[in-house]
């Protein structure tokens, strides 16, 4: 026959309520580093991911624009025959 001993019985509800507090404490703990954390984030003042991506695609454009007409300039140099700027322009 096995009998219960309230010393062990007690020391094991401290126990169990230690680990339930202990729990709720990381808990608290996590949520305060969240809160903290977008905090500081929202003050840094940060583009959303749709803002970047929108910016990104007007810098892949104009970049796209910009090779177009150095190509362009090149062409109508060929065409021209590249002149040097510091030298007086021909006239008829």
């Amino acid at each position: 026959m096995q009998t219960r001993n309230p010393i062990l019985d007690d020391l094991a509800k401290v126990a169990t309520g230690a680990a339930s507090a202990i729990s709720g404490l990381r808990e608290e703990i996590e949520t305060r580093v969240r809160d903290q954390l977008a905090r500081l984030l929202d003050g840094m003042h940060l583009p959303s991911r749709e803002e970047f991506e929108v910016v990104k695609a007007m810098a892949a454009k104009a970049r796209e624009e910009n090779d177009e007409l150095r190509a362009r300039i090149a062409d109508l140099e060929a065409k021209v025959g590249r002149r040097d700027p510091a030298s007086p322009i021909e006239g008829p």
